[in-house]
């Protein structure tokens, strides 16, 4: 039996690609596509999804003041997997029951893990709980928070960060880094003189170091510095690639979820 799904965000592109990778994996029935928190109160009394993916920032009714306003009108809770850009870290810290999260760009792996978890749950509960634990509202207070103080008060980034090459750690000014891209649990770091590897253990952790205005985050394994960016390739299916002015002049893969921006950025 198809898992009924919800998806809650305001950006199409999002939308579009959570949609493409949920169906891909089979054994889903998206009953419906919302844009914002209002939209997703009338979906979920309407549709009565099994699962809904919400975004949490979203203009008016964010992700969290959805889940108050269900509580409040009495309507069956769904299972909830809410999506983020921000710190994994600190979602993980406040995961709550029945709520599970992926971030931004989304991972098919990661979408395909949350849709088994929900499935299994599915099997082994009955039926949903009608509300949400004053302890499981007061973490999810505390998450809201705890994002909006990351968009809000960027922690300052460093000057300068550490590329390992031929047995060397070096000092590198982040403004000469043209990209970080991840393979097999490495991240190997361009730079306009240099190839290296990053002590970081993932892209987020890196991301931590350097610059907000500089760099931006295009695909799940890569990162780019805005700065280096040489050329925007049209690439298949109305995607694009960005050629760097790095010594190789990598191509860099942007996925359907940073499109939008991509296209905001440049007035494409």
């Amino acid at each position: 039996m198809p898992l009924k799904v919800l998806i809650v965000d305001d950006e199409p592109l999002a939308r579009q690609e959570l949609q493409y990778l949920l169906e891909s994996g089979g054994g889903v029935d998206v009953v419906g596509l919302g844009t914002n928190g209002i939209e997703a109160v009338e979906l979920i009394r309407e549709k009565h999804p099994e699962v809904v993916f919400l975004d949490v920032h979203m203009p008016g009714l964010d992700g969290f003041a959805v889940l108050k306003k269900l509580l409040e009108r009495k309507i069956p809770m769904p299972q909830v997997v809410f999506a983020t850009a921000y710190d994994q870290y600190a979602v993980r810290a406040f995961e709550v029951n029945a709520v599970d999260y992926l971030l931004k760009p989304f991972d098919r792996k990661r979408v395909l893990q949350t849709l088994e978890k929900a499935r299994k749950r599915r099997a082994t509960v009955a039926e949903q709980p009608a509300g949400l634990s004053d302890e499981t509202e007061r973490k999810l207070n505390t998450l809201l928070r705890l994002v909006e103080e990351q968009t809000q008060a960027p922690r300052p980034a460093a000057q300068k960060v550490i590329v390992r090459t031929q047995n060397r750690l070096l000092l590198v000014d982040q403004r000469e880094i043209c990209y970080a891209a991840i393979a097999d649990g490495t991240i190997n770091v361009a730079t306009t003189t240099l190839e290296g590897q990053s002590n970081c253990r993932t892209l987020e952790e890196l991301l931590e170091q350097l610059d907000a205005n500089l760099f931006w985050r295009v695909h799940r394994s890569y990162v780019i510095n805005m700065q280096h960016i040489r050329e925007v390739v049209p690439w298949f299916k109305s995607s694009y690639q960005l050629r760097m002015d790095d010594p190789k002049k990598t191509e860099i893969p942007v996925s359907r979820a940073q499109t939008r921006r991509l296209k905001e950025l440049f007035n494409l």
